[in-house]
């Protein structure tokens, strides 16, 4: 049965819904310049080496410090507080990302430097982003609105985002060059640092954890947040699929449907329909389900959202070398995919409570990215080794497998206990002892 929290609005509090429209804004910005990003550094790659491991290699690259980053920064982001390290880490990404153009217009662009900048962005990406989704419990309640339809608004604002970025970028790719979709990509970070720095100033909840005790060491902080995630069963089968969905989607954008654009479908024009047309679906998911989705059992919605989002697609281009197809299954799948998220992160907040929060969102972000970086590479030597029709075969197959899980474990069917994250009674977190140390200000 759907969680009582879904079904009301948060006790009563003074709605203001600013800071909430400010985190939308700025991670419309963020998203859709990373999207820019996915189809561009791929595109740029295959243009200058016409390599497909290439590219791989700089996925690889990409993501191998977003994982670094989510294992170990918890800890700093409440330390620094999440606000300054959503500004810092955006500024610096778009750093990361606009040297790319600049270098190469001075022809002083490398593949090792192009491997290093993307890297960077990697590494400073993950902290900001996990710094502004561990807000998004207090930016609801803030605004008068339950979890999951903030939830299910970020998504889709976010998807949107990505559909737009993909679209966009496809068009620019074709008429301007990758360059420019690289230059583009570096001003939406600085855009989304602008509207942190001043949408969100004052906020409780964007600030410095406080304690009135000494603070424990680095190393304790960061162990508390992986502890609670491998004592909450439910949490740690999530991370799990998404770890290995992740892997292959990364595969999939970074390397096949690139490949698959410029060799069957007509150039990146196409590779941004179709990414654009997943975005779309994608986008009305996420908002059906934060307009709906309480009037329904999450775990049977999960089960059938999962298993549309992973085979048909790779199939689909597997077997036809047509456009039209393929879209079709993009919108179906992006349907699904919108939904699926708003889901994951109800759960998620619903069982860890505020004083671990960053920490083991940071931890479950970098446990189900463990294998991402390999994602990329693994679909680059695929395609170079058995062809691109075997890749998406492989790929495909494996993705059914994984989403056969939920409904062959019954640690899934807990998504709909919605259990509290603290027991007010036993002062206990999800039944393990815990003594909170920090003493933080209200969120509202």
């Amino acid at each position: 049965m759907p969680s009582p929290r879904d079904l009301a609005p948060p006790r009563a509090v003074t709605r203001d819904r600013r800071p909430l429209a400010a985190a939308l804004i700025a991670n419309t910005a963020s998203v859709w310049g990373s999207s820019l990003t996915l189809i561009g550094i791929p595109w740029f790659v295959l243009e200058a080496t016409g390599s497909a491991t290439r590219a791989g290699v700089v996925a690889f690259c990409a993501m191998v410090p977003v994982v670094v980053a989510s294992l170990a920064g918890g800890p700093l982001i409440d330390r620094i507080g999440r606000r300054r390290i959503s500004v810092g880490t955006d500024l610096l990404c778009g750093a990361a990302v606009g040297a790319v153009p600049l270098l190469h217009r001075a022809g002083l662009l490398e593949f090792w430097t192009l491997c290093a900048l993307m890297a960077a962005h990697g590494l400073f990406h993950a902290p900001g982003e996990t710094a502004r989704s561990a807000l998004l419990p207090e930016l609801a309640e803030r605004a008068g609105t339950t979890v999951t339809r903030a939830a299910s608004l970020f998504d889709g604002v976010s998807r949107g985002a990505r559909m737009l970025g993909a679209a966009v970028g496809g068009v620019l790719i074709a008429a301007l060059g990758a360059e420019t979709v690289l230059a583009w990509d570096a001003a939406t970070f600085a855009v989304s640092a602008a509207v942190v720095a001043a949408g969100l100033r004052g906020l409780p909840a964007g600030e410095p954890v406080r304690r009135t005790t000494p603070r424990p060491s680095y190393r304790r902080e960061l162990a508390e947040g992986y502890a609670y995630l491998v004592r909450t069963p439910l949490l740690l089968a999530i991370s799990g699929l998404v770890l290995c969905t992740n892997a292959l989607d990364q595969g999939g954008s970074a390397v096949l449907l690139p490949v698959h654009a410029e060799r069957e479908l007509g150039g990146p024009a196409a590779l941004g329909l179709v990414s654009a047309l997943w975005g779309v679906g994608a986008v009305v998911g996420a908002l059906l389900y934060g307009a709906f989705g309480a009037r329904f059992r999450r775990w049977p919605v999960f089960v059938a959202c999962a298993l549309l989002i992973g085979l048909p697609r790779y199939a689909t281009a597997a077997f036809s070398s047509e456009l039209a197809p393929l879209a079709v299954v993009m919108v179906c799948g992006g349907l699904a995919g919108g939904m699926i998220n708003p889901i994951l992160s109800t759960v998620t907040f619903e069982r860890v409570p505020a004083e671990l929060r960053t920490r083991v969102l940071g931890v479950s972000r970098a446990g189900s990215m463990l294998a991402t970086p390999l994602g990329g590479l693994t679909a680059g030597l695929l395609v170079d080794g058995v062809g691109l029709t075997a890749a998406f075969l492989v790929v495909g197959g494996v993705y059914f497998v994984v989403t056969l899980t939920p409904l062959l474990f019954p640690v899934w069917r807990q998504m709909d206990g919605g259990r509290p994250a603290q027991d007010p009674v036993r002062g206990q977190l999800n039944g393990l002892p815990f003594v909170s140390r920090t003493d933080r200000k209200p969120a509202c």
